[in-house]
């Protein structure tokens, strides 16, 4: 834009925009240089539990459910492969309090899923990674 004038008038036009179902986030730049202040980032305690070894046919609902014995499941997801869409193996399982989490540890962790022996203990916390 040429003009401060013709940036707000763009952000105004075509923020929350939508293109093919999904919505445009439109703002103005930060002068080159200058960083723009960002809140600081507040964490929740988070009851993430990480499921390794885990038998190729098993997707979500079945991790849901294996877990939901233990307490209740707030979220459970495979990790799948990006470009042959299998299963990696390994998944996450999100529990509600940490009592839910150290007895779904203490119970399934070695435990037969399958056919196979699931590996089951809190997830790290990671860094987010850089997308391309």
């Amino acid at each position: 834009m040429s003009t401060v004038e013709e940036a707000e008038q763009a952000v105004e036009m075509f923020h929350r925009y939508d293109v093919n179902g999904r919505l445009l986030t439109v703002n103005k730049a930060a002068p080159r240089g200058a960083r723009p202040e960002r809140p600081a980032r507040e964490f929740e305690p988070s009851f993430r539990i990480y499921v390794g070894n885990l038998p190729w046919q098993v997707d979500d609902a079945r991790l849901e459910q294996v877990f939901s014995e233990h307490g209740k499941v707030l979220s459970g997801r495979v990790v799948y492969d990006r470009e042959t869409g299998r299963s990696r193996g390994f998944g996450f399982v999100t529990m509600a309090t940490q009592t839910e989490v150290d007895d779904a540890i203490a119970a399934l962790d070695g435990q037969d899923l399958d056919g196979r022996a699931i590996r089951v203990n809190v997830a790290e916390e990671r860094p987010r990674r850089a997308s391309f």
